[in-house]
């Protein structure tokens, strides 16, 4: 029998015994403490820098916010203007960083104007399976479906599509994957800062197919959670459910007004029955995946969703997977 020879152990070497860790620093008051060790995020409104306030005595602000303020672009655009030299104030070409009252003058070079003349603001009835913005997990975005032949050929404006027309369109505002309906597209900042600017209330309606689960039952997800997948869904389809006849009166004033979500109220909305399983709801805010996570609050599944207005702009008989303009004489 063949032995394996002995070998003598090699002495472990020895090593210096770890630095004492640091004591940790005590959360910060912007922090819960939940039961256990974890310790959750308590979101809460950005804190805004304080007005600067001149030798005058009138408050100044950025030019680039006060050119947003005005209407006159968005502070990206502004930007890029004032670098490129377009921009005075009081007659003088404007630096970059440039401290202004709300008395000074501004003047915007015709070549900025022109250029923003230019940009195209695109409505499309964004089908499911499409996500709003970037590509993510393999789905292809919206903005792919802008191209000639998706155009919709009753479109009333007289713009012609050209692939410039792409550079720089941005989603003004998400819509779920597999939610559809209206999704507005630009490249004009001031359009997108009127819906979703910081400031902005504008409205967005929507109708909510549903089901009943009484409260309990539909459990609240997280924001970054996927729900199951969602129906197609059109106003002309029959009902089959009468979600309206067993839903309480109480809960529905809830939807209103009375829920709150990340440990805010939420804004006052304005929800009906479209039909006896259908709501109409309209908000003036837009957190994420906000109607379905309202819906779970009180017992309700969302089984399908569909944005039909943003403003004053409605998607119309807009065929879903096509876009087109919109027009001059259309405002939000």
């Amino acid at each position: 029998m063949l032995r394996r020879p002995a070998v003598a152990a090699k002495a472990a070497p020895v090593r210096p015994a770890p630095a004492p860790r640091p004591a940790r620093a005590p959360a910060p008051p912007n922090y819960r403490t939940a039961t256990g060790a974890f310790v959750a995020p308590v979101r809460q409104a950005p804190v805004r820098a304080a007005a600067t306030v001149a030798a005058n005595g009138l408050v100044t602000s950025r030019l680039n916010k006060r050119m947003a303020e005005l209407g006159l672009c968005s502070r990206r655009e502004a930007d890029d203007w004032i670098a490129q030299g377009w921009v005075k104030v009081n007659g003088e070409v404007a630096p970059m960083g440039l401290q202004v009252t709300a008395a000074d003058r501004i003047d915007v070079d015709k070549v900025a104007q022109d250029f923003q003349e230019q940009r195209v603001t695109i409505l499309l009835h964004k089908p499911m399976g499409y996500v709003s913005g970037q590509a993510e997990d393999g789905h292809t975005p919206a903005v792919a479906l802008i191209n000639p032949r998706t155009h919709w050929r009753d479109d009333p404006s007289r713009h012609r599509f050209s692939p410039p027309q792409l550079r720089g369109l941005a989603p003004a505002g998400r819509l779920d994957i597999d939610s559809v309906g209206l999704l507005v597209l630009t490249q004009d900042g001031r359009v997108a800062r009127q819906i979703i600017g910081e400031d902005s209330e504008m409205e967005k309606e929507y109708l909510v197919r549903v089901v009943y689960q009484a409260p309990g039952q539909a459990v609240p997800r997280h924001p970054s959670e996927r729900s199951a997948p969602l129906q197609e869904i059109d106003e002309r389809d029959p009902v089959s459910t009468n979600v309206q006849a067993v839903f309480p009166t109480e809960l529905l004033e809830r939807l209103r007004h009375g829920l709150s979500l990340d440990g805010e109220a939420l804004k006052p909305a304005k929800v009906d029955w479209q039909n006896p399983e259908q709501l109409r709801f309209v908000l003036t805010e837009g957190k994420k995946r906000q109607i379905r996570r309202m819906c779970e609050l009180v017992g309700l599944k969302v089984v399908g969703l569909k944005r039909i207005r943003i403003g004053r702009v409605t998607l119309g008989n807009l065929p879903a997977g096509q876009w087109r303009y919109l027009s001059p004489q259309e405002r939000f």
